[in-house]
């Protein structure tokens, strides 16, 4: 359970005032169910290098996952911000939970909606939906992260069945999952999008192990070997790097939400702990180095509360530029890393216990700072579209 009373969330703008009873609620509900399932047993699944049992299964039933997803196809149809509200509750319990419902929504599901086929929708995202089918996304290669255009994953066509080959690393819920929404290059050198089954021959998912970070979650590769997929799992709808580009455009805008929740966990646990703590005589909170790091950290949380709130509003009106998103998950994480670090001082000794929870959000942050572009890779994005200059 939480070391601190869930009624001093941060609201120091009074941005909940601009939120709908809907939101609201929906906020809540995800916050109850990520107290009562998540925190009890986080901390034992991180120390141990676990993932939480039944985990995928519990997000479906709380509808947390695709749940912009039209109702038709099991999802929920809600807006933008709700699904930001959501990843950021879920991102309070743990980075891990935040990404097993990150690459289900907006890396498997979204693709599948935005660019497959009637018959691909009716099959998969009703069970992905439900948690019952786990999904995972290819994309990141041994050899090629940042520069996905370069990637040496291909299909040829063979008549009646395309055969792939090539190899995916850095894949959450790998070692888990039903079915992967792979991105590979075509005979003419053209990104497009298959669905691969598990149980097709030469297709593994080893799993990548010694993680110092995101230790709650399942992570592994896809590997493919001469591996035979049916034609009618081509996603139709979208050639070029597009596809994959704009999912993690869905992605990021959830990131950009959940590590709030993270800041906001840390932020919360300093501020109860700084008024308990006493020193010299009195509470730590008194003092004003203190002080000065507790103002920061409740500044920087709002404006990113801010920066996710317009973008949420853009995203629903189908203005949010990729740019734009880039930006906000580029801000947000550097802003969650720095305060999970800098709270953990202010807890000395006891912020690297269990117990506590900013250790384990400042490792899970340093996988979240890497993954779905990197920060540096982000500022250039933002230098691009400033100057009109790739820098790349």
């Amino acid at each position: 359970m939480s070391y601190y009373s869930l009624t001093s969330i941060p609201d120091y703008y009074g941005i909940d005032a601009l939120l709908t009873e809907e939101h609201k609620l929906i906020r809540q509900s995800v916050r109850d169910w990520v107290e009562s399932f998540v925190m009890p047993q986080i901390d034992h699944a991180a120390q141990n290098h676990t993932d939480i049992p039944n985990l995928m299964k519990e997000l479906g039933q709380i509808g947390a996952l695709g749940p912009y997803i039209p109702v038709e196809y099991g999802g929920s149809g809600l807006d933008q911000i709700s699904y930001g509200l959501i990843m950021q509750e879920l991102e309070r319990g743990d980075s891990a939970v935040r990404s097993a419902a990150s690459v289900q929504s907006s890396l498997v599901m979204f693709p599948i909606n935005e660019f497959g086929s009637e018959e691909q929708k009716k099959k998969y995202l009703p069970q992905l939906a439900a948690g019952e089918m786990i999904g995972s996304f290819g994309l990141t290669e041994p050899n090629h992260g940042s520069d996905p255009g370069s990637m040496e994953t291909n299909f040829k066509d063979m008549g009646d069945h395309y055969l792939l080959n090539g190899a995916k690393m850095w894949i959450t819920n790998s070692p888990l999952c039903h079915m992967a929404v792979v991105w590979a290059k075509n005979e003419e050198g053209k990104v497009q999008g298959l669905i691969v089954e598990r149980g097709m021959e030469g297709f593994t998912t080893p799993e990548t192990h010694n993680k110092w970070s995101l230790r709650a979650s399942k992570t592994g590769e896809l590997v493919f070997n001469n591996v035979k997929v049916p034609k009618e799992n081509l996603l139709p709808g979208v050639t070029g790097l597009k596809g994959p580009l704009s999912c993690l455009n869905s992605a990021r805008y959830g990131i950009s939400w959940g590590v709030i929740g993270a800041a906001i966990d840390c932020y919360c646990t300093a501020v109860q702990y700084s008024k308990e703590r006493k020193q010299f005589g009195k509470p730590i909170g008194s003092y004003q180095l203190q002080q000065k790091k507790l103002a920061e950290f409740l500044t920087e949380i709002t404006k990113a509360q801010l920066l996710c709130l317009q973008l949420g509003n853009l995203k629903n009106e189908h203005k949010a530029t990729p740019a734009q998103i880039s930006m906000a998950k580029r801000n947000n994480v550097k802003m969650a890393i720095d305060i999970a670090r800098e709270s953990r001082q202010i807890l000395g000794g006891m912020g690297i216990m269990g117990e506590f929870p900013m250790m384990r959000h400042a490792a899970n942050l340093e996988s979240v700072i890497t993954y779905e572009g990197t920060h540096d890779v982000h500022l250039l994005i933002t230098g691009l579209d400033i100057t009109g200059i790739n820098a790349f």
